[in-house]
């Protein structure tokens, strides 16, 4: 997930756990301990993206490719960072140091916090195409939800419109209520949010903002209602999108096999659209073991053609849908590629060995290495490597042992 959807999660982690606590007992420590939860909270849920300070340790693209969402978002480094960021706490925080040394309740609490932040990023992050290995160094595989997009305004707004309602100062709540109206609509007038996916955000931010606001108003400032609505909200929608992807992988499987049914379908990788559980963009991963290829296809679905077809999907996520496309499908790229010609370069090329433990729809089109998640065969993205031009290059040497996500078509285990 981007970063400005895990502080702004992790701000309400930590709003509610203060809330669930009880009271310090003074105004003073209760201030102290609502600030330092709520900067525990956030720091946490960013912590692991530090790996970003260190990807320049492999030429571009492996760097970012191996080493972004690499060790830092494994559940051990976790335990090293959740204790980091205490001790930062401790020693750079007078207040919040002197209130741990006399509340129990305050160090729970900033325990509960650092834990619940690193695992929601780590949570957040496997829920996309991307992926994460979380289990290493006792399980190496990559994890993908594709279940939500990358940048999702429903937890903006889930978390968000509490957080802002309950800002003391009204011209900077205010501030933040309208950056968060702003936002989603410029992004709807760009094309890239539907404008029923912007109504129900805005009735979304609008009924938890009046919850806190009237909680605020009946039980002070220890109400957490719209937070753990927010929660409730988040994990609803989640669990939406858990259903839709499985009708969206069910219709893909049948596509495929009836355009060929000599092929053996061996992924589909979905990437979910912002605040919209009907429209998918997919790459389907198919192997022809008799003819010696593997076939990648890009496309299109929705899961509501009758209500949403294909063809109102916001275009500048994944592309436009053609003319020939059905209410429920459409192909966008299609492309065989020989599998001895990919194992040839896996095992006598060291970069191409490398870029491998990422790729999760490789091509090898035109003398580029492209992961065809983020864009068809040949071309390039941040995923894209130029084979001949790392041929002089010595091999890369902090290479992470991730498993390979098609070890199915290099005959690895």
């Amino acid at each position: 997930m981007d970063n400005i959807t895990h502080s702004v999660v992790g701000l309400g982690i930590g709003a509610l756990i203060d809330r669930s606590l009880p009271a310090e007992p003074d105004t003073a420590r209760e201030r102290t301990r609502q600030r330092m939860l709520l900067t525990i909270g956030c720091l946490a849920s960013n912590f692991p993206d530090l790996d970003l300070l260190y990807t320049r340790i492999l030429p571009a693209p492996l760097g970012y490719l191996l080493h972004h969402r690499g060790h830092t978002h494994t559940l051990l480094a976790g335990l090293g960072e959740v204790a980091l960021l205490l001790a930062l706490v401790w020693l750079l925080w007078p207040n919040a140091r002197r209130l741990l040394q006399v509340s129990t309740t305050a160090r729970w609490g900033a325990v509960i916090a650092a834990c619940a932040g690193l695992l929601l990023h780590l949570s957040m992050d496997g829920m996309n195409v991307y992926g994460v290995h979380p289990f290493w160094p006792w399980n190496k595989h990559w994890y993908y939800g594709d279940l939500v997009f990358i940048v999702e305004p429903v937890f903006w707004f889930a978390f968000g419109a509490p957080l802002a309602a309950i800002v003391p100062r009204p011209r900077l709540r205010w501030l933040f209520l309208g950056l968060m109206v702003l936002i989603p609509v410029a992004a709807t007038l760009l094309g890239f949010l539907q404008w029923g996916s912007l109504a129900g955000l805005l009735a979304l931010g609008l009924v938890l903002a009046w919850v806190t606001r009237h909680a605020h108003e009946r039980h002070g400032a220890r109400g957490r209602l719209a937070l753990a609505a927010g929660l409730v909200v988040s994990l609803a929608f989640v669990g939406v999108q858990a259903v839709a992807l499985q009708q969206a992988r069910a219709v893909l499987a049948d596509a495929v096999r009836t355009l060929d049914p000599g092929e053996q379908l061996v992924d589909t990788a979905l990437s979910a659209y912002p605040a919209n559980p009907l429209c998918w963009a997919f790459v389907t991963v198919a192997r022809n073991a008799a003819g010696g290829t593997y076939h990648l296809r890009r496309g299109l679905l929705s899961v509501a053609p009758g209500f949403d077809p294909v063809k109102s999907c916001p275009a500048p996520i994944a592309g436009r849908a053609p003319e020939d496309a059905t209410a429920q499908l459409a192909w966008l790229a299609d492309r065989r590629e020989s599998l001895a010609e990919l194992r040839d370069l896996a095992f006598q090329d060291c970069h191409v060995n490398a870029w491998l433990r990422f790729a999760r729809a490789p091509s090898i089109a035109g003398g580029l290495a492209t992961d065809v998640r983020w864009g068809p065969s040949g071309s390039w993205n941040f995923s894209t490597m130029e084979i001949a031009a790392q041929a002089g290059l010595p091999c890369p040497h902090t290479v992470p042992d991730w498993t390979y996500p098609r070890a199915d078509l290099l005959e690895t285990k």
